[in-house]
């Protein structure tokens, strides 16, 4: 009894051990915790426990506020200042970075002002580099089936006057087979007004797209170079693009910054393409025809979870046929410092697969910006570059990057850096994948690994010609196989370095055979054409004409060098068509023989069949010469079933 009750202590003891250890659901929502007074609102988010990746570094959350009046925060806890009375919702985003579960979600919460006590809060202009007047930036990597948050800004560059003109966004790039988005919201605060895309020249005032002539009663003239510059751009964005979006901005003032918030979810297809980067292409047209146009491509990585620190190849699918070893790989590396104080050193080393070529490494950007070590005085701040035969250093020396946990820091943009550089295919381009990681060391910490970026080239169609003679060894004259002469076409994948499948189709010159089926001699009289002869002999001939066409639906090849590949598969002969007739030949003496003897010959229809017989086949066979893509000869010996027999057939291919 006692060893009952003890098994029994020990089992709910285990099952409370387990519960304990049990991570907690990740479908708990996130709640909007709000201290308001007046128009001053304090905000705090109450978020599930983290769910840790294990071997990744320390799990955090992330956050995107939207105020409900046109402005946001990253502050994990912001305190906004309302510009004005009215009724406004709060929306949160939380990112579960180095988590296992989905990121928490949460609904809008709506908040009343009645007086503004305070003054309002002033949105920090570090959104737009330099002069820029469009500038995008989204809340998190897009995660198939997450919802993002893309925040498109918008700004009048200074000058005297107020702006107006057209924003346009561009999204669903036509080179993936499924939509990388689906617009569930947009969220504009400052009049922005909805139009086609399409009507961008149009919608612009006609006394603001035209430069005036000299004096004041001018007529007006349109500036056809802005307006084809505009066409283009948009026909360019069309080729692109399958979506796209378009609204009338008006009246912004000098150096006013507005902006407008799209919520887009990752449809859940693009988990096939994780580690892809798509593009979100946005353009201002001002309608000031001395203002110029700007453009700004927004580029993210479909994620399978949330990390910082990632590297990322742009146009990692590539087409062999057209790649040369001149053809440049732009990578980018992006890191965060996520600890609870400053680094002062960031390393990043990266693999280099074996196909490319460290030594043609070429920097064109990096953050932090400082000067390169080669230049740089003693501590100044600056960025070391090493190449080794297989890898890559970057090395940030004497910086200050904020950490994510360190006390007073609200912008998370100033914890982040990123480095992009190109680099170029080596002397031996195969056509394989290849991958590529990073290792990130912050100050004298544990390295963090990267995502693998993995590139590789799209199979490709290879037609071919074949031109070849085919020689039986059966004892019939006509056995059913590749006839003595054929041509025939083939397809497969263009230049592989793996095993392969190729289909061929041939359809053979036609076949003819004449047989003796009867002979007789007579001495008979007759007559012909009123005539008199007597028969000497009568000759029957069987006159049959055969069209055959042979099919290789299955043929497993593999190239063991560049000059030499073998095959193995199967194939079926088909009797296409068959035609036989009869010629009769009748030899005569002449009455008087003074004549020498004359033939008479006629031919008589006999029967003609479609499609009348198949046979099966096994080959195995050989190809020298440039055997991925070009010409090449090849030897095959093919073994029949129905009829057996045992055909050589020597041939020539070309593949384009």
């Amino acid at each position: 009894m006692l060893r009952k009750i003890w098994a029994g202590c020990l089992w709910m003891i285990s099952l409370h051990a387990a519960a304990q250890q049990r991570p907690a659901p990740d479908t708990i929502p996130a709640v909007i915790n709000i201290a308001q007074e007046e128009n001053r609102a304090a905000l705090k988010a109450e978020l599930r426990p983290l769910r840790q990746i294990a071997g990744a570094p320390e799990a955090f959350y992330s956050y995107y506020w939207e105020f409900g009046d046109g402005t946001f925060s990253f502050a994990p806890q912001p305190e906004h200042h309302y510009k004005d009375t009215g009724t406004y919702d709060i929306r949160l985003y939380a990112t579960n970075n180095y988590d296992d579960g989905k990121a928490p979600k949460s609904k809008p919460r709506r908040i009343k002002v009645k007086k503004t006590l305070y003054a309002a809060t002033e949105q920090p202009s570090s959104f737009f580099a330099a002069s820029d007047m469009l500038a995008m930036k989204i809340n998190r990597m897009p995660k198939p089936g997450e919802e993002i948050v893309t925040i498109v800004g918008y700004r009048h560059p200074g000058g005297a006057g107020s702006m107006s003109g057209s924003l346009l966004l561009f999204y669903n790039e036509k080179q993936f087979s499924s939509k990388n988005f689906a617009l569930l919201e947009e969220r504009a605060h400052y009049n922005e007004r909805k139009f086609k895309a399409d009507s961008v020249l149009a919608m612009a005032p006609s006394d603001e797209l035209y430069l005036p002539l000299a004096g004041p009663n001018a007529d007006p003239w349109i500036d056809p170079v802005r307006k084809t510059a505009v066409s283009a751009l948009l026909a360019e964005k069309k080729a692109l693009f399958r979506e796209q979006h378009a609204w009338r901005v008006e009246n912004l003032n000098a150096g006013e910054e507005k902006f407008l918030f799209l919520s887009l979810e990752t449809t859940p297809e693009m988990i096939k393409d994780t580690n892809a980067v798509v593009t979100i292409s946005g353009m201002f047209i001002p309608d000031d025809p001395l203002l110029p146009l700007s453009r700004y491509d927004l580029e993210m990585q479909i994620v399978a979870s949330h990390d910082p620190n990632r590297i990322q190849l742009r146009n990692r699918r590539m087409n062999y046929r057209f790649v040369s070893k001149q053809r440049e790989l732009s990578y980018k590396v992006q890191f965060q410092n996520t600890g609870k104080g400053p680094a002062s050193k960031v390393a990043i080393g990266i693999a280099v697969p074996g196909m490319l070529n460290g030594q043609s490494l070429e920097v064109t950007d990096y953050s932090p910006r400082c000067v390169m070590c080669d230049s740089a005085y003693e501590r100044q701040s600056c960025l070391d570059t090493i190449v080794r035969q297989d890898s890559i250093f970057f090395v940030f020396n004497n910086i200050y990057l904020k950490g994510v946990k360190q006390e007073g820091v609200a912008d998370p943009d100033s914890t982040k850096g990123f480095i992009k550089y190109k680099v170029r295919f080596g002397e031996e381009l195969k056509k394989l994948p290849f991958s590529t990681q990073a290792a990130i060391v912050f100050d004298s910490n544990e390295p963090v690994i990267t995502n693998r970026s993995r590139g590789y080239f799209k199979p490709g169609l290879s037609p071919g010609l074949i031109i070849g003679y085919g020689k039986g060894f059966a004892k019939t004259e006509l056995p059913l196989g590749i006839p003595a002469g054929t041509v025939g076409v083939s397809v497969s994948a263009y230049a592989p370095y793996k095993p392969y499948f190729q289909a061929e189709l041939y359809l053979g010159v036609p076949q003819r055979r004449e047989s003796l089926t009867d002979f007789s001699r007579d001495q008979r009289d007759t007559a012909i054409d009123g005539a008199r002869y007597i028969v000497q002999s009568r000759e029957l001939y069987e006159k049959v004409t055969r069209l055959s066409m042979d099919v290789v639906p299955l043929q497993l090849r593999y190239n063991v060098k560049s000059w030499l590949g073998l095959g193995a598969g199967m194939m079926a002969s088909v009797l296409v068509s068959e035609k036989v007739e009869e010629r009769k030949v009748i030899t005569a003496q002449p009455i008087p023989d003074t004549n020498p003897p004359r033939q008479f010959e006629s031919l008589e229809k006999g029967r003609s069949d479609n499609f009348i017989s198949w046979d099966g086949a096994l080959f195995a066979d050989v190809n020298l010469g440039m055997v991925r893509a070009g010409p090449s000869l090849g030897l095959r010996l093919i073994q029949y079933f129905k009829e057996p027999q045992q055909r050589l057939f020597i041939y020539g291919i070309w593949r384009f």
